[in-house]
């Protein structure tokens, strides 16, 4: 059965940020579990979404929020892109686009 993934993160710690509201969002738009971080956007590497990027197996859903949660370079969106298209996932910023590699559509919301 395919899972639908949410990731949220902020970029700074549980003291300055609050990340509740994107988890709470995710999981209103059908997140069934939420994997999140404190990374800065910027960050080659981001621990929990390289996690997450692994998990995810064909068909699974991956919903963000935002790209910025994603990454804030356009060559890390590139690179997700890419595993997105190889592991024939889907991946839905909310709000604003879905590329769906499982069957090779790309849909404005």
């Amino acid at each position: 059965m395919n899972k639908t993934w949410g990731y949220a993160r902020c970029s700074t710690n549980e003291d300055k940020q609050d990340i509740t509201r994107q988890i709470r969002e995710l999981k209103a738009a059908g997140a069934e579990e939420v994997i999140f971080e404190y990374e800065h956007g910027d960050a080659k590497t981001k621990k929990e979404l390289s996690m997450l990027l692994e998990l995810a197996k064909e068909g699974d859903t991956i919903i963000t929020l935002e790209v910025s949660r994603l990454t804030r370079s356009t060559q890390q969106l590139r690179e997700i892109a890419n595993t997105i298209k190889q592991k024939r996932l889907r991946l839905v910023i909310v709000g604003s686009i879905t590329v769906d590699c499982r069957t090779g559509q790309i849909d404005p919301m």
